[in-house]
């Protein structure tokens, strides 16, 4: 310690230049961090609104504590009374740091959906961001909806069989109707090439005449790259339809049989294209030895895509898919590009050996919604998200024999809404291999586990020998679980939140969570008499899921705008369906209702 009585008039004037430096610093430093926790306002965009959804990105600099807020109300265009919705989830910037090939990056942004919208409508969106550290800012912008692809109205028919079509397809113009006989339409037996493309507003249309024409022998395929503009419908094809480079492209109500069914693979994939109500089907068998990418045999069994695509703005819904590895799926790695705004739901999807729904790579507002899923092994998988926010909503999940919920590889930015899990082993599950997952919301979800299958040893750990009724090993203080509906049939009541964090009744579930709503629940919450998938193989028929009145699940669920407007009692109720409402339709619709 230094004494003042030894120091010179200089060294004193000294120090005191020196303290009154350092206070000027440290007010300076306090007034830095003050403008770093208020918010500036960037550039907002409404990018690739596809036919019933439409996202917000609101990018800003600042808000280091995250405390930030934008509401968010819309209207269609005409309409004088604003609708509320979720307010937009708050993003920091950040990245995938190494962990994946290439190293992906996300902006510090407010970003969100806007869900159930009316296809080829404009909305007003209005949008009020708030900081508390200061910030404020209202803004209204005008966005439309995507048309459902159609016909042109004046659309001229031409009638083609197999020996005319190649030659009325290089004379198409846009807007023409290619409207197909029976018979076989491969070309050289190996790839059959559209290479047409038609105008917004006038597709070249390639379609059926009710006999299911076939393009293609076992191994055949139909290229549309680089196509523009194109509907093909109603075709049996025995081969895979290539999407790479396409952009709006419908490909709807087609049979297809392929290990590889509809794909764009590549960079860039496809962008804006429409994959509705077709069959794509493979073998696949629903046996133990080939379920999950980890087990004994599952190697050159366990192979196949049924609908597998990169790129943004794609429609992917009502569709039948079954028999596959992954049934439908995004691209990992230096495959995935720019997956955002990516809409799949109302699908029917069966037998898929590792996963049903795999949302992997997806950066942000991608929307995985009322889906149905039987007899797979694992049910949802965002491996992992790009920063968010990606939304999985109301999917229905029966018989899996691995994880609802796959989040690896430091996955970030997952909702989870409403859905619904009944499947032996660990019920609410989410698996922590390869790293804790972050900003996860679990929120309304209805999940029973039951008895742990005794499936094939994995090459890299034991099995467990005892189900648990909630599992989340990687949750942290950045994720969010409450207002879940939890149960476990013919087992312990246990389970564990965080690496080593154990309970073993609701209230210790309730006190790791950090949230005071969730119950404890069991399979008499379903109107049906649902059985418990056990064991999971061989595979199980479709479960009604649907609740029975006065059950513990009824009038438990947290109201969510524009995610649970419609609910008819004292509040939502938990899982994908509410109480008297109309049951989703899954797979291909009936013609006309498109």
């Amino acid at each position: 310690m230094l004494n003042s009585t030894f120091l010179t008039g200089v060294q004193r004037g000294m120090f005191k230049i020196f303290g009154v430096v350092l206070l000027t610093l440290a007010l300076s430093s306090s007034s830095l961090a003050w403008a770093e926790n208020a918010t500036t306002a960037g550039a907002i965009s409404t990018p690739y609104p596809t036919l019933t959804c439409l996202a917000v990105e609101w990018l800003i600099d600042g808000d280091d504590n995250e405390d930030g807020v934008v509401e968010v109300s819309y209207r269609a265009a005409g309409e004088s009374q604003w609708r509320q919705a979720m307010p937009l989830v708050r993003v920091p910037a950040g990245s995938t740091g190494g962990r994946t090939r290439p190293t992906f990056y996300w902006m510090n942004k407010h970003s969100g959906s806007i869900f159930d919208l009316l296809p080829d409508t404009e909305y007003e969106l209005r949008l009020s961001l708030s900081d508390p550290d200061g910030g404020q800012a209202v803004e209204t912008v005008t966005v439309r909806t995507r048309p459902v692809p159609r016909a042109a109205p004046d659309a001229p028919v031409k009638k083609v069989n197999p020996r005319t079509f190649w030659d009325s397809l290089r004379t198409a113009q846009p807007g023409d109707i290619l409207l197909l006989t029976p018979g076989y339409y491969d070309k050289w037996h190996s790839e059959s090439v559209i290479d047409r493309s038609g105008e917004p507003g006038r597709p070249i249309v390639i379609r059926a005449d009710g006999g299911h024409p076939v393009i293609g022998s076992t191994f055949a395929s139909i290229s549309l790259q680089h196509c523009r503009h194109i509907i093909l419908e109603g075709l049996t094809v025995n081969g895979t339809i290539d999407l790479r480079f396409a952009e709006d492209v419908a490909v709807r109500r087609c049979t297809v049989k392929a290990r590889y069914g509809i794909i764009a693979k590549e960079s860039p994939g496809c962008k804006n294209c429409y994959i509705a109500d077709n069959t794509v089907s493979w073998v696949m068998p629903w046996v133990a030895e080939g379920m999950g990418s980890n087990m004994p045999d599952g190697g050159a069994a366990n192979i196949g895509e049924g609908i597998e695509i990169t790129g943004p703005g794609n429609v992917i819904c009502y569709n039948r898919v079954s028999g596959y590895r992954d049934c439908i799926s995004t691209m990992e790695d230096i495959w995935a590009y720019d997956q955002s705004c990516i809409d799949i739901y109302n699908n029917d999807i069966t037998l898929g050996v590792d996963d049903a729904i795999e949302a992997d790579f997806c950066s942000h507002n991608c929307r995985i919604m009322r889906n149905r899923i039987t007899n797979c092994a694992m049910g949802l998988s965002s491996q992992p998200g790009l920063g968010g926010p990606n939304y999985f909503i109301r999917n229905v999940m029966y018989n899996l024999t691995g994880a609802p919920f796959k989040l690896e590889r430091h996955s970030v930015g997952n909702i989870f809404l409403h859905n619904t899990v009944v499947k032996c082993g660990d019920g609410f599950y989410a698996p922590h291999w390869q790293g804790e997952y972050f900003r996860t919301v679990y929120r309304n979800n209805l999940a029973v586990g039951g008895p742990m299958w005794q499936k094939p040893r994995s090459r890299r750990r034991a099995p467990r020998t005892e189900s648990q009724v909630v599992r989340l090993p990687g949750f942290n203080a950045s994720c969010e679980f409450d207002y879940n509906g939890v149960g476990i049939h013919d087992a312990p009541f246990k389970g564990l939140v965080g690496p080593k964090s154990y309970f073993t009744d609701i209230e210790g579930l309730r006190k790791l969570t950090r949230g005071s709503h969730s119950i404890r629940v069991s399979l008499d919450v379903f109107a049906d008499q649902v059985k418990m998938p056990f064991p999971p193989i061989p595979q199980w028929d479709l479960a009604d899921l649907r609740l029975k009145a006065g059950s513990a699940a009824v009038d438990a669920a947290q109201p969510l705008p524009n995610v649970n407007d419609s609910f008819s009692g004292a509040a939502p109720d938990l899982g994908a369906y509410e109480l008297g409402a109309e049951m989703p339709h899954y797979g291909p619709r009936p013609v006309g209702e498109e």
